[in-house]
Formats: structure tokens, sequence, C-alpha cells
């Protein structure tokens, strides 16, 4: 039993921060962020809605001015004032941003916000444990190495959850008659949009490059075709 003390230990610690991330998460998204009413995209909504079989889809803004979508660990899903403001600019069509909130619909029906605050708990156990063990094998770097173990695990874990949600938002786009092509169109503009990250290793990068990303919807189309 003396033996199962650390592991308890970390076990309880683990969660701690896991519920603290997500009660933090959660009063942070209440305190920036309004319910969506966009005109343009009241059917849109509608629509998306009705494919699910659902009374209603309820979207918040987060308002903050970059692009990007959100799905909160309590099963919102969150646009940002960036991609409205991109609508209002005709930078972006109603039929993406559909793509957007069907891709963070993806995550929320495959858990992976959840899962990834979890991940995050874990990434600081595994830090502190491997990086005492490395740190005794190699003084000075192995806390660095650890960390690095971690990260690297951690986004391939994202990108997986990236391709799961990809291919939910295209099976959603196609029963609600947009199809794949707003879905790939935006995926192409992000990276203009929202500026590319510079000089991250791809491994170690949450989101798979864009022509993955693409690529794996086409297949994923293909399937449903044959």
């Amino acid at each position: 039993m003396t033996k199962l003390i650390p592991l308890l230990l970390l076990l309880g610690w683990t969660a701690a921060v896991w519920l603290f991330s997500a009660w933090r998460l959660k009063r942070e998204l209440d305190r920036t962020s309004t319910p969506l009413d966009h005109p343009r995209l009241r059917p849109t909504l509608r629509r998306l809605a009705e494919t699910l079989g659902l009374p209603e889809i309820r979207v918040r803004v987060h308002e903050v001015p970059v692009i990007n979508g959100l799905a909160a660990p309590d099963g919102r899903v969150f646009l940002t004032r960036g991609f409205l403001d991109r609508l209002d600019r005709d930078e972006v069509t109603e039929a993406e941003l559909a793509s957007v909130m069907a891709h963070e619909l993806g995550h929320v029906v495959h858990g992976h916000t959840r899962r990834r605050l979890l991940d995050f708990a874990g990434q600081n156990a595994i830090r502190s444990v491997l990086g005492g063990m490395l740190s005794r094998v190699v003084p000075g770097v192995g806390g660095w190495l650890a960390g690095l173990a971690a990260s690297a695990f951690a986004a391939r874990l994202s990108r997986q959850d990236e391709f799961e949600a990809d291919a939910f938002a295209a099976a959603l786009m196609i029963r609600a008659g947009y199809g794949t092509g707003p879905q790939k169109s935006l995926l192409a503009k992000l990276e203009t949009l929202a500026g590319a990250a510079r000089g991250t290793p791809a491994w170690l990068m949450s989101h798979p490059p864009v022509p993955q990303r693409i690529a794996a919807i086409e297949r994923f189309e293909a399937g449903q075709q044959g």
C-alpha cells in the first residue's frame, strides 16, 4: 500500500489540476463571450440544427480579435469576433463558418476538449516525474527533454483530434447540403487570414498541416461516395 501512495497522490493532483483548469476556462469564457446572433448566420445555424435533428444549436462569440473556433469542456461552441469581422468584410462566407461550427461540434461529440484538459494535467505530471528521472541521468537538460517528450505526445493527440473533428464536419456539411467545398476553401484561407506559424517542427504542431487536412477530407468524401 505504501508503494501506491506516490501514484495515488499523482492521480489526485492530476484530477485537481483538471477540475481547476475546467473551472477557470469556463469562468474566462463566460466573461469574454456573448450569444451569437448574427443575421447572416441564423439560417446557417437552423440548417445545421435541422440536419442534426436538434431544436437549435447555441453558439457564443468569444470577443477576441483572433480567428479561431473553440469547443469548451462543457459542450459549448464558440466563434471568435475575428471570424465574424471577416464575415462582415466578405473575406469568409456563411458556409465556411458553418464548417468551423461543424468542426467544433465534432470536438464536442468526440469529447476532445475534456480529454485535452486531462492531457494538460497529465503533461505536467509527466514533466515532473520524467524530468526528475532524466535529470539524474543527464543533469542540466533532463527537464528540457521531459518537457519536449510531453509536448510531442500532446501534439500527436491533438493532431488526431483535428482529423476526427474534420471528418465529423465533412459528414455534417455533406448531410446539410453544403458539401465539403466550404470546409476545404476555408482551410486554404486560414494561413493567410490568421498567419501561419513559422519555425515550428511539424511533429510539434497542434494542428496538422493544411494540405494533409484537405487530403484527409477528400479521402473521407471519396469513401462516402464509394
